[in-house]
């Protein structure tokens, strides 16, 4: 038979009294809980579009896609508190299948807090079991751009003060310039930076190995581009993936004397072991990333040193998540990120965010500076455009100015493009 002391009868008083205490703070906590469902199910009006306290819950509740002018694709994610997310998930040539992809996503998102950015993106990265791809990864970059975009919002802030704050005041960004006309207009628009690609001869395709005539012609254009970009201005040039090896290495060596700013998708980027050869051949730096997705596509061309400029697409590589992985990867070997945009001004407004928040930044793409798109368009001074300070992504899109400016809807295709010689099938 067990004695009971003194001792013993304290313990036990003491301990149903610590029992009883944690009962009732058991039972408050399941009553405040059942609050929040109650309020998940029918959220209070008299809150929406007011920023929600830390601990308010904050759930999704509808994703909408809409394709936009010219080849673009929309996401706008709804929330219960009122505050919306713009994305581009979108792969060019590919938008109805991108919009697919993100409609069968949204099962998993619809009731979940907004603000698990990273969580979701490992959820919705992983759980395809087939991971990464073009069509799958933008439509994941899209939403992460969409998550953050609300994130901000409700914090009141922009992104970049959510991954550290500003590493710099102003961003540098560059236009796409053709032509000796273009360059003038875009000099006169503000611009510092310039990207051209190699010019060609009577309009056809690049050879396996070209002639004297070709290269002359495209010295003797980028030449004259140069000129008038000036010494204190840089000029890009961008092989697009399509020029072969034997003529990239003609075009290399040539080129040289003009100091491009950079050799852009100099070769195919699924040679990698190519490109590490020809970076090793040249002092201009390489440049590529378009078509390369999330950091482990990334790793590669870091560890072959491949190339110390990459290009990731905050709409392709996984949004802003993932880009500000792939910043750090880079950094790690001295390369720097000029994220790439040949899109909308969601896309340019997400890069910026990067931009602001990484410290080996150089310059950023973009083809348009919203105009048309969102209601205060973004303005070019001295080469650089002010740092964002509104919240999330910075921008309020125009949906009513869209469709008053036929911008929403397209049938937007990729170029079939043959050989003028024989008729073979030619990259583009």
């Amino acid at each position: 038979m067990k004695t009971i002391t003194r001792r013993s009868l304290l313990t036990n008083a003491v301990a149903a009294s610590f029992g009883g205490v944690a009962m009732a703070a058991t039972n408050k906590k399941k009553k405040k809980s059942t609050a929040y469902s109650e309020e998940l199910v029918a959220p209070r009006t008299k809150t929406q579009g007011l920023r929600p306290k830390a601990k308010e819950i904050v759930k999704i509740t509808k994703l909408e896609t809409f394709l936009v002018k010219p080849r673009g694709l929309f996401l706008k994610m709804h929330t219960n508190a009122g505050v919306v997310g713009w994305g581009e998930p979108i792969t060019e040539g590919r938008a109805l299948t991108c919009a697919t992809a993100v409609k069968e996503i949204e099962p998993y998102l619809i009731g979940k807090d907004p603000r698990n950015v990273v969580h979701h993106w490992q959820a919705i990265y992983r759980h395809a079991f087939y991971r990464g791809g073009p069509i799958l990864t933008s439509a994941l970059s899209g939403i992460d751009q969409a998550l953050w975009d609300i994130k901000g919002k409700l914090l009141g802030v922009p992104v970049y003060e959510l991954l550290g704050g500003p590493t710099r005041e102003r961003i540098r960004v560059y236009a796409h310039a053709r032509t000796p006309e273009d360059i003038k207009k875009r000099k006169a628009e503000g611009f510092t930076a310039f990207k051209c690609g190699p010019a060609k001869v009577k309009d056809r395709a690049p050879r396996l190995v070209e002639n004297r005539a070709y290269i002359d012609n495209a010295i003797e254009k980028f030449a004259a581009l140069k000129e008038l970009v000036g010494k204190d201005g840089d000029l890009g040039i961008d092989f697009h993936g399509a020029i072969q090896p034997g003529t990239a290495k003609l075009l290399i060596k040539a080129l040289e004397p003009y100091q491009p700013f950079f050799y852009e998708e100099v070769i195919n980027c699924q040679d990698v072991d190519g490109m590490a050869e020809l970076a090793k051949s040249t002092h201009i730096p390489l440049a590529t990333g378009e078509r390369i997705f999330t950091k482990w596509g990334f790793r590669e061309i870091l560890e072959k040193r491949a190339s110390i400029i990459l290009q990731p697409d905050l709409c392709h590589a996984g949004g802003i998540t993932e880009v500000r992985n792939i910043a750090g990867m880079a950094e790690a070997y001295y390369a720097s990120i000029a994220p790439h945009n040949p899109l909308g001004p969601i896309s340019l407004a997400a890069g910026l965010q990067i931009a602001a928040s990484i410290p080996n930044f150089l310059c950023q793409e973009q083809v348009s500076l919203g105009e048309g798109y969102i209601k205060n368009p973004f303005k070019v001074r001295e080469g650089f455009v002010d740092l964002p300070t509104g919240p999330g992504l910075g921008i309020e899109i125009d949906e009513e100015g869209m469709k008053e400016r036929d911008l929403i809807g397209h049938d937007w295709k990729n170029q079939e493009s043959y050989d003028a010689d024989d008729g073979s099938v030619v990259d583009w």
